[in-house]
């Protein structure tokens, strides 16, 4: 007794297809390896901030760590955040917002300047762009025409 196999059809629904394609759009594609880089540059800048800018900052407005800047609302009021979340302390936490607010800052003017710069090499590559086909029709007939012998 021989065993046969069947195949089974399998419907594949059509989302499938519309997905495909969505998904290998050259925008999507962009998308995906922006938010790639964004992520690997957000890590360079995180550290830019905590560990070159804060420190600097801090510095120039007396020795004060932003860190350690904060409220405590119910609990015992120690010196530092780290020993009041220690010890349960209910804080608002004014100094860690601070560093949130200076990273988006630096991250807004290290993008402006990112930008900026791709700006500039794009319109210097935009300069020596390479005629088009009906830009190099055009100039032909305009040398046709320049050559042709006046009508007399």
């Amino acid at each position: 007794m021989a065993l046969t196999t069947r195949s089974i059809p399998l419907h594949t629904p059509g989302w499938i297809g519309e997905f495909r394609a969505f998904i290998m759009r050259g925008n999507v594609v962009d998308l995906a390896v922006g938010i790639i880089i964004g992520a690997a540059f957000t890590g360079i800048v995180n550290s830019l901030v905590k560990d070159v800018f804060t420190p600097i900052i801090g510095l120039l407005v007396g020795g004060i760590d932003f860190a350690n800047i904060f409220i405590t609302l119910k609990g015992p009021h120690l010196a530092t955040l780290t020993e009041a979340q220690h010890a349960g302390a209910a804080t608002i936490n004014v100094g860690l917002f601070l560093n949130a607010v200076i990273q988006f800052l630096i991250v807004g003017l290290v993008i402006f300047w990112v930008v900026k710069l791709l700006t500039r090499l794009h319109v210097r590559q935009d300069a020596v762009a390479v005629p088009t086909a009906s830009e190099t029709l055009l100039a032909e007939i305009r040398d046709l025409l320049a050559a042709r012998p006046p009508a007399a």
